[in-house]
Formats: structure tokens, sequence, C-alpha cells
């Protein structure tokens, strides 16, 4: 597990559906580790499954449920 201490970047991340601001923090080395192709659920285990997917498509939670509904296995 990520040390709360090395989750030291803020990564700033709009929705492009509902155009919501969101922060981030990160640990530096995963964000480098997951753009270098490791997946970003083992680059970034720390993040909800949710915040992960705001990072790879831009889509907030409320937006990506309002698009698809709601996942059966989250009820």
């Amino acid at each position: 597990m990520i040390a709360a201490s090395e989750r030291s970047k803020v990564v700033n991340v709009d929705c492009v559906h509902c155009n919501t601001k969101y922060s981030l923090l990160v640990n530096p080395k995963d964000i480098i580790s997951w753009q270098a192709g490791k997946y970003i659920q083992d680059a970034l285990p720390y993040l909800s499954s949710a915040e992960r997917e705001l990072l790879i498509s831009q889509t907030c939670d409320t937006c990506w449920k309002h698009m698809y509904g709601v996942d059966n296995d989250e009820v």
C-alpha cells in the first residue's frame, strides 16, 4: 500500500461532460508508471475505480452512471 506521504502530486481533471473540476492526490512515480504502460489499477491501486476512470476518460462517476447506468455489482 502506498503511504499517504508519498502521494505528493495534485492532478487536476475536469469532466468533459459536466465540466466539474476534480483534484486527485497521487504519487508522481505512479502516474509515470501508468503513462509508461502499466495497468492503471496496478499503478494507482489506492484510487477508487471512479477516480481511475476519471484519469482515463475524463468522465466523472456521476456522468458515467448517467450515460451507462449503475453496475449491478455496485448495488
